[in-house]
């Protein structure tokens, strides 16, 4: 039985970026009993077990395992999975009465409760540990902490964002996960049960999530984004009785940041970012010819980090001379080299720069505003989505060129390896995800002819929309 697709690479960095302890598991329902055969490495248990059991075998000693219906114990498991109905003495409410509830009317509408994949299409189970591609899975189980399944939840969340439900029967949580996964297309969180905690030895901190095959995707995606702003496992302490202010994400000071610039009805703030490679420079220079001023923050960069300057003082002190060229100035090839391999310290220049850059852009602003009554100001930031700038600003313009056009243009701009270029490429957020923030796009990636007619129709609607504010002031 093949994949369709190589899972090992999103399934070993998922792995890394939750801090998982046991394999994340490939589940798959088989409507011939037959294909077990097909798989490698299959196992078969030589006694009756419970679907925990299995489970447990799979994530923690990363067996690859297969069962039909003669494999169970009991037809509880079956039952949830579809290989089998339940028994009267189960509808009826008589077996958990037992033990689970106080009589059989409870029994009952506890077993009315539980969701089950219907029976008569699914003869067989097979199990294994997703990184080694043993058969494209119909969904996954994932065994983490409530910190970890916090992360995956935001990650999950973060495009196309819905509210999650999710559910406790009590026990048999397997239906939980497993058959309300398979049921509703969705992932489905909860809590193991004591079965599962007994037989299939989850920890006491463990939930479980069952999620479809085809979202794994989409949670790493979400979870790489999460990452690049700095939201990880472990979770860091910020402590009970200091200031946290600090600890904040950049985000929840946006606000405060831009109130002063951003409330002038006679100024519109236009936001102009792109990914290295796209052509940034070429449509601000355009928008400037139409009547946009600019402000360039990589021109304001390079003046905060003079030297004499604070930042510069900054930056020589943490990264040493080595980032000096002969005339004692910042090189900023190697200081770049450096901060591209490695996120701490490209985060440390940052802290160092940013707000520095800050106060220029604020000082250029203001004297922007003076010298004309009513302006567009073009304010252009490779960064701005990655820094949580988008608050600033009244509107976004992105600059778009695909990764293959981003990747031609820097290696015969900067005579650099692809290597390198596509380590610095990769180091942003994708173009494709910084669109989805952008109200306003220009595709650079064709002639100079047809990048200069968008710029016109953008310049036209800002125009607009800068007559629509003055006009309900």
């Amino acid at each position: 039985m093949n994949t369709t697709r190589d899972w090992e690479k999103p399934i070993r960095r998922l792995e890394l970026l939750m801090r998982l302890k046991s394999f994340p598991v490939a589940f798959k329902l088989l409507e011939n009993k037959e294909d077990m055969g097909k798989i490698p490495f299959i196992r078969r248990m030589k006694h009756k077990s419970t679907l925990c059991q299995l489970i447990n075998l799979v994530r923690n000693f990363d067996w690859t395992l297969g069962a039909d219906l003669d494999d169970f114990m009991s037809p509880m498991c079956p039952s949830i999975i579809g290989l089998t109905d339940i028994p009267e003495y189960m509808k009826d409410g008589t077996f958990r009465s037992i033990v689970w509830t106080k009589n059989r009317a409870d029994g009952k509408k506890y077993e009315n409760g539980v969701p089950r994949i219907p029976p008569g299409k699914y003869e067989a189970l097979i199990m294994a540990p997703l990184v080694y591609n043993p058969f494209d899975p119909d969904i996954v189980l994932i065994y983490a902490n409530p910190a970890q399944m916090m992360l995956l939840i935001n990650s999950l969340q973060f495009e196309d964002y819905e509210v999650m439900q999710f559910f406790c029967v009590g026990e048999s949580s397997c239906s939980d996960a497993i058959a309300r996964c398979y049921l509703t297309g969705k992932p489905s969180l909860t809590i193991p049960c004591y079965g599962e905690r007994r037989y299939g030895h989850a920890q006491d901190d463990e939930l479980a999530m069952a999620l479809p095959s085809g979202i794994i995707d989409k949670a790493l995606k979400g979870m790489e984004a999460l990452y690049r702003r700095g939201i990880r496992y472990p979770i860091s302490y910020a402590g009970a009785e200091t200031d946290i202010a600090a600890q904040f994400p950049a985000a929840y000071s946006a606000g405060n940041r831009s109130a002063g610039l951003n409330r002038n009805p006679h100024r519109l703030l236009l936001g102009v970012t792109g990914s290295i490679g796209t052509g940034k420079s070429t449509v601000a220079k355009m928008l400037e010819e139409l009547g946009a001023p600019m402000i360039d923050f990589d021109v304001l960069s390079r003046f905060v980090v003079e030297p004499g300057k604070p930042a510069y003082q900054d930056i020589v002190s943490f990264f040493g001379e080595q980032v000096l060229a002969e005339d004692k100035t910042l090189d900023r090839e190697k200081l770049r080299e450096i901060v591209f391999r490695d996120m701490e310290k490209r985060k440390k220049l940052e802290s160092y720069t940013h707000p520095r850059i800050g106060e220029a852009y604020s000082e250029q602003v203001e004297q922007l505003s003076k010298e004309k009554d009513q302006v567009i100001i073009q304010v252009v930031i490779p960064l701005l989505i990655e820094t949580h700038m988008q608050a600033m600003f009244d509107h976004l313009l992105m600059v778009y060129a695909p990764e293959e056009v981003q990747l031609k243009r820097l290696m015969e701009r900067d005579h650099i390896s692809e290597e390198l270029a596509l380590k610095i490429i990769r180091s942003q957020m994708s173009v494709e995800e910084k669109k989805g923030y952008c109200d306003l796009v220009v595709d650079n990636s064709g002639s100079l002819e047809e990048t200069r007619r968008q710029v016109k129709e953008v310049w036209k609607k800002l125009q607009e929309i800068q007559k629509a504010r003055l006009e309900n002031k």
